[in-house]
């Protein structure tokens, strides 16, 4: 306990710090390169519109196919050897990607790249699996709502300085990328600290469970785990129904590329502001209240979008579809509780799958089902892709209430052993064969006592008082 709190500066400052940016700078440099990477495929077909359509289309496909097999790989690579190695190589991985990017000479190098990028990028994986160790499960729906808050920044300011960037020329934003990912990896390795100790580790990294379907292992687990873990994904999913977003404008309402920009601008600044307070709302009003308000205004949200018979009906669903960000954090605080610390990683990666599945199966489909409906031209039926997504809500509104209570966040399981559960929801997880999970064979009383020396630990180590 003395060693931590020595390092508990440092461990505030640069980690926290760390997480933070790295996260930002995820989601800056993908919106930074994803207004011109089209424009160098097309450039690529010789100006052939229809077939670069077709191949970045195929472009997405595999980028999300290589994600889904490689995030289990990475997560239970970062419960093995720790956090910190994944993430600095995810971040090197990432250069060396968009250096590909940037000096491609034909459409096979672009791929490559592609492929290169899925294949590292666990970043926001192992970032996610960082948050859990190092803040106590009371503190972790705000550390989530932060991330989400560089999600959304990332996504507002990237296009913009992207498109800024390409005015120098096509193949800038890529170099301006690969720069700074190489400064994010040389800042991590020179100060960020690991999060999981030695001991905290797994003992052997386990092949059968490093594939999506193993992972799944892990979640099927827990009944409430599992429902959190499908409420993510059914929100992941309606997340998809933005691919026709542009489209819908254009075919409703004969938007132009500005106001449909000023439009994701706003969406993006909203997730931002909903997600940086989400930490105080679930301490206010409890993690079930959030998720279902949140599932609650994005599901009117998009009601408003597929009735609205104008633009300006149409863009008074965007604060309420901004809004809808808050009800992430809360479930991924609560799925964080549901297993040890030497399976986090295990998690995150579990949750990087099922995202990837959402975006393999999300733009096909209602980017076709838009196509079918928008033929027939029949009011509402042209709005079945945002009824699709109000759907899905309802169903992530009701499988996240049913796995949390009105505890602040604790998840429902919580509360079927009685006693001190609420107290120490990390350790109720079931510990895995093999595994440094010191919690194995503690009495229960015991337990509660190192779960409260636990919580006065990550207090000193991130600079809280520990009263």
């Amino acid at each position: 306990m003395a060693e931590a709190s020595v390092e508990a500066p440092r461990g505030r400052s640069a980690a926290v710090t760390f997480i933070f940016v790295t996260m930002l700078l995820d989601w800056l440099v993908i919106g930074m390169v994803s207004p011109v990477f089209p424009n160098l495929i097309v450039n690529f077909t010789g100006g052939q519109v229809d077939r670069a359509s077709a191949i970045l289309g195929g472009f997405a496909t595999a980028f999300a196919l290589v994600q889904l097999f490689a995030s289990p790989v990475l997560g239970l690579l970062s419960d093995r050897y720790g956090r910190r190695p994944i993430i600095l190589l995810s971040n090197l991985g990432a250069a060396i990607d968009f250096g590909i990017l940037a000096l491609a000479p034909n459409l096979w190098w672009l791929f490559a790249g592609r492929i290169l990028s899925g294949v590292t990028a666990g970043s926001a994986t192992c970032a996610a699996a960082y948050i859990a160790d190092v803040t106590v499960p009371e503190r972790r729906a705000a550390a989530y709502g932060m991330a989400g808050a560089a999600f959304g920044l990332g996504f507002a300011l990237g296009p913009a300085a992207g498109g800024l960037l390409a005015g120098f020329g096509l193949r800038v934003p890529f170099f301006a990328a690969g720069i700074l990912m190489l400064v994010s990896a040389a800042y991590g390795f020179f100060v960020l600290p690991e999060s999981l100790p030695p001991e905290r580790r797994q003992r052997e990294f386990n092949w059968k469970r490093a594939n999506p379907l193993g992972s799944l292992q892990l979640v099927r687990r827990h009944r409430e785990l599992f429902r959190l873990v499908c409420s993510l994904f059914c929100s992941n999913l309606a997340v998809q129904s933005f691919s026709v977003f542009v489209l819908y404008t254009i075919y409703r309402f004969t938007w132009s590329a500005r106001a449909n920009g000023l439009a994701l601008g706003i969406f993006g600044a909203l997730s931002v502001a909903s997600a940086m307070i989400v930490g105080k709302l679930v301490v206010r009003f409890g993690a079930r209240a959030i998720v279902v308000t949140g599932f609650g205004l994005g599901t009117a949200g998009f009601l408003i979008y597929a009735f609205a018979l104008t633009g300006q009906t149409f863009l008074l669903a965007l604060p309420l579809t901004g809004l809808w960000a808050m009800a992430g954090a809360p479930i991924q605080s609560a799925m964080s509780r549901h297993v040890s610390a030497s399976e986090q990683g295990e998690l995150q990666g579990a949750i990087g799958s099922m995202r990837s599945i959402a975006t393999v199966v999300g733009p096909p489909f209602f980017t076709l089902l838009f196509a079918l409906v928008s033929a027939r031209g029949e009011y509402p039926l042209v709005g079945a892709p945002w009824f699709c997504g109000a759907a899905l809500l309802v169903a992530a509104a009701i499988l996240g209430a049913s796995a949390l209570n009105d505890d602040r966040g604790q998840p429902a399981a919580a509360h079927d052993s009685g006693g001190d559960a609420a107290e120490e929801p990390a350790l109720q997880a079931t510990p895995r064969v093999g595994s440094d999970d010191d919690d194995v064979g503690v009495p229960r009383a015991g337990r509660s006592e190192q779960f409260r020396d636990r919580v006065a630990f990550h207090d000193k180590r991130l600079g809280f008082d520990a009263g």
